[in-house]
């Protein structure tokens, strides 16, 4: 590279800038960490590429959008996040450090959908936010869901995020490519106001992705207590990939075991076109997942017209751990799916899938004692410090256990002579 070019470069990096915001600031005021702003939508006014906002702790509430609602049925942001960064030098949106900023939007009044935070931007980095609130109306039964996080955007980074009580998704990929979503947080999110029944819409993590928009990645997330679904790929027509990921109890009244009628209750639905044939169907990837406790299917294909891949995923404790059912171009029910190395007891819908090295092909009997823990309390338990997921024993192999190197090598790491069955790989050193 040309010396003026590594100069230019090295000058743009150095120019960078450092904003503070807080829920006591002033917008006034010059960003500084001694004088912050108060909201985000000011800082985004003064970010360039590279540029770092810090959000400190506190609760940065919201009574209204920024615009009115067009008609009942209309759509509006609570923080609208348009501006982009660059490959390389994203804006990245900042808890600061040890501290919580909390995004509430329960007491938003506004009488049609919303957004609580709608990032149409690309090269963003989101971390280290709390989103609660986003609200329906209960006098409102026109729509579907609200969503605590929608994006339309790509290249961005969504990491360590906190998205509850949201009456609707708490995270919602509308559309983009390449956006990773990582070590995330959505629980306890119901829509009681939704057009189609209380409970159908709010799902933990969605993506409803449009075709050639690829490379978007789920990875390390948890969803609990969601009223639909934990993660839901419904309508995707590009691939996604849903690794090192866990859903459980899924379908009911969060926080409780009452189920709900229209709350769907899967763990991860990897797929389908509601109930539709359609000849562009994308090929997601699960992988290094659990699921438990859910209403529904741990996995579920949701009537999906090819072969989703299933990789190395425990199952246990739910309706069914796995459900393959497809759908054929005639629109007759069909079962597909690529399944290695799973763990489970209960399997539907998978006469036709392509089934092996999984605990319910092999000549063996999977235990309780197989597995160091078989706990299903204290899955939520704080995260590590690096945002990873918690290291729990809970359905670990044990040392001597039949499940450890009874899988086959699918091109992921393992240890040992072959990849353990199920999400839990045993050993310390890593092979492929």
């Amino acid at each position: 590279m040309k010396p003026i070019i590594l100069a230019l470069l090295a000058a743009g990096h150095a120019s960078a800038a450092t904003y503070y915001v807080s829920p006591t600031g002033n917008d006034a005021a010059s960003g500084a960490q001694n004088a912050p702003w108060q909201t985000i939508a000011r800082a985004q006014s003064a970010a360039a590429p590279g540029d770092t906002i810090y959000l400190r702790g506190g609760r940065y509430a919201y009574s209204a959008a920024t615009t009115a609602c067009a008609s009942r049925t209309a759509v509006v942001d609570a923080v609208t996040l348009s501006k982009s960064g660059s490959e390389g030098a994203p804006i990245r949106y900042w808890a600061y450090p040890g501290e919580i900023p909390v995004f509430d939007f329960s007491a938003m009044k506004d009488d049609c959908r919303v957004k609580g935070i709608n990032v149409s931007a690309s090269w963003l980095h989101l971390k280290g936010l709390e989103i609660t609130g986003a609200p329906q109306q209960p006098e409102n039964r026109l729509n579907h869901e609200s969503w605590g996080l929608w994006i339309k955007g790509s290249h961005n980074v969504f990491e360590q995020l906190n998205a509850h009580h949201n009456m609707g998704p708490g995270v919602f990929l509308a559309d983009g490519s390449h956006n990773l979503v990582l070590n995330s947080d959505s629980h306890h999110n119901y829509d009681p106001y939704t057009s189609n029944g209380a409970g159908q819409s709010a799902d933990g993590f969605g993506a409803h992705i449009k075709a050639n928009q690829p490379g978007n990645v789920f990875r390390g997330c948890r969803a609990w207590a969601n009223t639909d679904d934990g993660f839901d790929l419904i309508k995707a027509y590009s691939p996604v990939t849903i690794e090192y990921s866990w859903a459980w109890q899924h379908g009911y009244l969060p926080g409780t075991s009452t189920p709900l009628a229209a709350g769907n209750g899967n763990g991860i639905k990897a797929g389908g076109y509601g109930g539709v044939y359609a000849a562009n169907a994308a090929r997601h990837i699960v992988r290094f997942s659990v699921a438990f406790h859910n209403k529904a299917a741990g996995f579920y294909a949701n009537h999906h017209p090819l072969a989703l891949d299933f990789f190395n995923n425990t199952a246990f404790g739910n309706g069914a751990d796995y459900d393959m059912r497809g759908i054929a171009p005639d629109g007759a029910p069909a079962s597909f799916g690529l399944l290695r190395n799973n763990i489970g007891r209960t399997v539907r819908n998978a006469a036709g899938a392509d089934q092996a090295h999984n605990s319910w092909t092999l000549p063996l009997t999977v235990r309780d004692s197989d597995f160091e823990s078989v706990s299903a309390e204290g899955w939520d338990a704080a995260r590590q410090a690096d945002g990873s997921l918690p290291a729990l024993p809970d359905y670990r192999p044990r040392a001597g256990s039949a499940l450890i190197d009874k899988g086959v090598d699918v091109g992921l790491p393992f240890n040992g002579a072959a990849p353990d069955l199920g999400a839990f790989e045993s050993g310390a050193q890593a092979k492929k």
